[in-house]
């Protein structure tokens, strides 16, 4: 009977490990069909770009023609369009530009990564790394250029049971402080670039709604940091709650001020956000100088953040269009097509960057694990703090 006992359990566990490992490889495979659909969607896009450039300017010619007969010309014409562009610049001078631009996800993950520990969630860099990869992504297929981070807030969400709106809310602050950051680099390097930034019409205009989104991203971090409404009204906690899902709201309004009492967080965020700019600039001006593009450091390091920043708008597919018309406004402006064409590529050869590490990122996420567990991790940190305060006793 023991015997038959033995063999029913042992029956049932191999049962339970097939059956896991159905659901681990069937899981696999849906993330492969997501990744494999996702990537020649956005590359379909880009040939479709391509072809419809080598039109010239018959845009009429281009929506004449049927949906397969654009497709045809997408995948026959496209690539070739594309290689020639990447043919314009020397091939070490793009391999550069690549790093920074790994370099720029690095940063990231390691600012999210203190922003994170704020409220006590001890999540290893590579979890922070790898979900951040993903989040890359994603944002290459996403309207503007943030769309990868509400993948990072269901990731970081999923990792934790009682915290969940605080693992929500570091994606928030952390996007807040990296659109900040950028903001300020801009408007730090705006007095260097008076003549430049005042010698267009749509040049003024650009900087005038930098300038704006500079300060209206300030006063949110002011008031999601420090507060300010509920020291003058005493009832707006109670007007707060009585709203839907005001507790809710509640919850994240107070993970937001934890980053207000948390001593030296802001200053550490921005330093490490100011090496991301200038890891940004960098990338685009090795490709710049690959392309033997004559352009102005100094015009170049205030030119991508105001591009970054208005591209992170959702209107387009990882801002795709919109950031390379205003490389274009504000580098080429009213100069000769050969420029415009040379910065046009330098916005294409750096966007080709951006999708090498996006397509790195969709590996990451087909071989992802599901769950690392926060609450695991912050008991087991918290029984190690422990056990070491007992051996000190």
């Amino acid at each position: 009977m023991m015997h038959a006992m033995e063999s029913n359990i042992s029956k049932l566990s191999g049962e339970s490990h097939n059956k896991s490992r159905f659901i681990g490889i069937s899981k696999t495979l849906l993330r492969l069909g997501i990744c494999l659909g996702l990537l020649f969607w956005i590359f379909n896009s880009i040939f479709s770009n391509e072809a419809r450039s080598s039109l010239g300017d018959s845009e009429k010619l281009w929506q004449g023609l049927s949906w397969f007969e654009q497709f045809k010309l997408a995948w026959t014409v496209g690539p070739k369009q594309l290689w020639m562009t990447f043919k314009l610049v020397e091939f070490y001078w793009f391999l550069i530009s690549l790093v920074f631009m790994g370099l720029t996800i690095v940063l990231g993950a390691l600012r999210w990564q203190k922003v994170l520990m704020v409220h006590g969630f001890d999540l290893p860099f590579g979890r922070v790394f790898s979900i951040s990869l993903v989040a890359q992504f994603f944002n290459a297929f996403l309207l503007g250029s943030t769309g990868g981070d509400l993948l990072k807030a269901y990731y970081v969400a999923r990792e934790t049971h009682h915290k969940k709106a605080e693992a929500v809310v570091t994606v928030f602050i952390d996007r807040l402080i990296g659109l900040f950051s950028m903001l300020l680099f801009a408007c730090l390097l705006f007095p260097f670039n008076l003549s430049f930034l005042f010698s267009t019409e749509p040049m003024v205009l650009v900087s005038i709604i930098v300038l704006c989104m500079a300060v209206a991203c300030g006063v949110v971090i002011y008031l999601a940091f420090w507060g300010g409404v509920s020291r003058h009204w005493t009832g707006a906690r109670q007007w707060l709650r009585k709203m839907p899902k005001g507790e809710l709201i509640e919850r994240c309004l107070d993970a937001c001020r934890m980053y207000g009492k948390a001593s030296g967080f802001l200053t550490e965020a921005l330093l490490i956000s100011m090496g991301l700019n200038i890891a940004c600039v960098v990338q685009l001006w090795t490709l710049a100088f690959g392309l033997d593009l004559n352009v102005d450091f100094s015009q170049l390091a205030v030119t991508v953040p105001i591009v970054i920043c208005i591209a992170a708008i959702p209107i387009t597919p990882s801002g795709l269009g919109v950031r390379e018309n205003l490389y274009v406004l504000m580098l080429a402006g009213s100069g000769s097509k050969t420029l415009a064409t040379s910065v046009l590529a330098m916005s294409l050869l750096a966007y080709a960057g951006f999708l090498i590490w996006s397509i790195i990122g969709g590996l990451v996420y087909i071989a992802m694990k599901d769950v690392c567990k926060l609450d695991e991790l912050e008991t087991k940190n918290n029984e190690s703090s422990k056990a070491n305060s007992e051996i000190t006793v």
